[in-house]
């Protein structure tokens, strides 16, 4: 927040002089509002009043947010929207705020290819206003998603650059494909699917979600900067490119690579696998409700599940295709879940107020 302080000093000899000052709460900046430009003001050029100079001051000396500075430290949470949609449904805000409540001390990303490019102006101020439930949290970010930047400097972009989205069948699932391990390559941390709950913190660094026995998802993975696991997925992605087979470039890529650095053995309980420093993560952790399975979510329980061998949940939302909502104080399994891991987007939800 930047307050304007205005300060006068009148000199009987001559017109009064405004001395000005702006506040921040990191520095003090130096603003437009100079001698010259007050003076034009109190001379002759009353089109352009005090208040248009400090707004106009206020957008030049806004120091913009870099995405390179806020996961300069490689751990940040990536969530990525491949479509121009700026409505978000439910569940997608929910995922955002539950994981800005259980990784409060890391920076999340949302990253929208629908969000237009603000130059000069608090980007993040102005996207925050379009989601009112996540305005209050201090480590949730939104940028743009510009697919040509985000593949600069890997594998994927020559693909990119003759790969003709119009014939791709799946072209809104592949770009995400790509997107994410481009994303997770360049600045190491967690990408997550928008439809994953976050519970508490996932402990490990480099990590991969087994969906079942010998079987990686891609729909949440964490990985440090310029792991070599996702530049060879970047590369198998480009040489086995099959956009009209579902999952080809996502779990059916992660597990071909998995398979190329270690034999998978079976889960036997609910531990966990290594293969070198990935850790590959008992079924449990994430997918404790199995896609055939993904109505339970919609359905009251007898008892709501803890879900203590879980990090995360993932609601299956492809599976869903839109067919069953959260209903407020319907006491389903979801409803429970938004009510304890997004309590404000929850709120809003239940009284009918902007989300």
């Amino acid at each position: 927040m930047v307050i304007f302080g205005f300060f006068y000093r009148r000199n009987w000899s001559q017109r009064p002089t405004l001395y000005t000052a702006i506040f921040s709460s990191q520095k003090i900046i130096h603003s437009l509002l100079d001698q010259d430009n007050i003076r034009k003001v109190l001379n002759n050029q009353h089109t352009e009043t005090l208040k248009n100079i400090a707004e106009r001051a206020e957008i030049e000396t806004y120091t913009a947010v870099h995405l390179s500075d806020i996961l300069s430290q490689g751990n940040g949470i990536m969530f990525i929207e491949t479509t121009d949609r700026m409505n978000p449904p439910p569940l997608v805000l929910c995922a955002v705020e539950s994981a800005a409540r259980v990784y409060s001390d890391r920076p999340v990303v949302y990253f929208m290819k629908g969000l237009p490019d603000k130059h000069g102006v608090n980007e993040q101020s102005e996207a925050k206003k379009i989601f009112p439930t996540l305005s209050s949290f201090d480590n949730v970010y939104f940028f743009p998603l510009r697919l040509e930047d985000v593949f600069t400097g890997t594998p994927l972009l020559p693909w990119y650059k003759k790969v003709d989205p119009e014939t791709e069948s799946h072209w809104t699932h592949v770009s995400s494909d790509g997107c994410r391990l481009a994303l997770i390559w360049k600045y190491g941390g967690i990408y997550m699917d928008t439809d994953i709950i976050s519970m508490r913190p996932i402990p490990d660094v480099n990590f991969l979600a087994a969906q079942s026995s010998k079987f990686s998802s891609n729909g949440v993975f964490g990985l440090s900067t310029h792991h070599s696991f996702s530049w060879r997925c970047m590369e198998d992605f480009v040489q086995n490119f099959d956009g009209a087979v579902w999952g080809n470039q996502g779990p059916q890529l992660f597990t071909r690579v998995l398979e190329q650095l270690c034999e998978i053995p079976n889960f036997v309980s609910t531990e966990d696998i290594k293969c070198g420093n990935i850790s590959f993560l008992n079924p449990q952790r994430f997918y404790p409700i199995p896609y055939p399975a993904w109505n339970q979510y919609y359905e009251v329980w007898d008892k709501v599940p803890t879900f203590s061998d879980s990090y995360s949940l993932h609601l299956w939302n492809y599976m869903n295709q839109g067919q069953k909502m959260v209903v407020p104080g319907s006491n389903t399994l979801v409803d429970n879940l938004y009510k304890q891991y997004c309590p404000t987007f929850y709120d809003a939800l239940k009284l009918n107020k902007t989300i």
